[in-house]
């Protein structure tokens, strides 16, 4: 019974994970066990790659396991796999955070990050789910839905997150058409304030726009003048390397 306690008692720790990034006195508020049981699990999920530290803090995140099979699997391996290199070399050439989300019914949930070495970072989205009408990972997922399953979603009601969040439907089409034709979409502080990004999206095994390739940064710098067009195009390419792995390609 007591190995059946634990099991338990692990997966109400990732139940909390799975909302996003946070500390032990948090996860053990919300799970109702002491905290140094919570740190001897959060010890033992994070050696069997189930959790893991966000990086430079001592917040705790679902770990690359996790996150993995979360991810599903595209031609035996996880879109979290496939993607995490691209990730990185993102990160390495636009100088800000990349993640990767998933379609998740109405919302993109975010199932990996690679954060920027810029000290003045955005906050790991990680475990979030975001309606699809209000961040760019959605617009480009959304923009490949059949007719049908737009009409429904945009019929509403679509929450409004900051002032510059688009609910209008009409112009949303619009913004869907563009997305489909360019394959890439921008977002400025449509769901947070002072955050910029631009998603482009990536195929599953199956040829499915399921998941959306991403970067993101403080408005204040992000993106740099003159870079746009450049920054979009390195999300593209990514994106589309990311779909090709997925179909079986190298």
């Amino acid at each position: 019974m007591s190995s059946v306690r634990s099991i338990a008692r692990a997966f109400a720790v990732l139940g909390v994970l799975a909302d996003g990034p946070t500390g032990v006195t948090v996860v053990a508020d919300r799970v109702g066990l002491p905290k140094s049981t919570v740190a001897r699990l959060l010890a033992a999920l994070a050696a069997a790659g189930a959790a893991e530290q966000v990086p430079g803090g001592t917040d705790y995140r679902l770990g690359a396991g996790i996150r993995s099979l979360a991810g599903g699997e595209a031609a035996g391996r996880g879109l979290v796999e496939l993607a995490h290199p691209e990730l990185e070399a993102l990160v390495r050439a636009t100088g800000e955070a990349a993640g990767l989300s998933l379609l998740d019914g109405g919302t993109v949930r975010y199932v990996d990050q690679v954060e920027t070495p810029n000290p003045v970072r955005v906050r790991d989205w990680t475990g979030t789910r975001i309606p699809l009408h209000a961040v760019p990972s959605g617009i480009v997922i959304l923009a490949s839905r059949p007719p049908a399953e737009i009409a429904r979603l945009l019929a509403g009601p679509l929450e409004r997150f900051t002032p510059r969040t688009l609910v209008d439907p009409d112009a949303l089409r619009d913004r869907l058409v563009a997305a489909a034709r360019d394959g890439v979409a921008w977002g400025r502080e449509e769901y947070a304030e002072g955050i910029v990004s631009v998603a482009a999206p990536v195929a599953d095994a199956r040829g499915e726009l399921v998941a959306a390739l991403h970067v993101h940064g403080p408005a204040y710098r992000f993106p740099a003048p003159g870079r746009e067009d450049a920054i979009a195009a390195e999300v593209v390419a990514a994106a589309a390397r990311v779909s090709e792995r997925a179909r079986g390609g190298r």
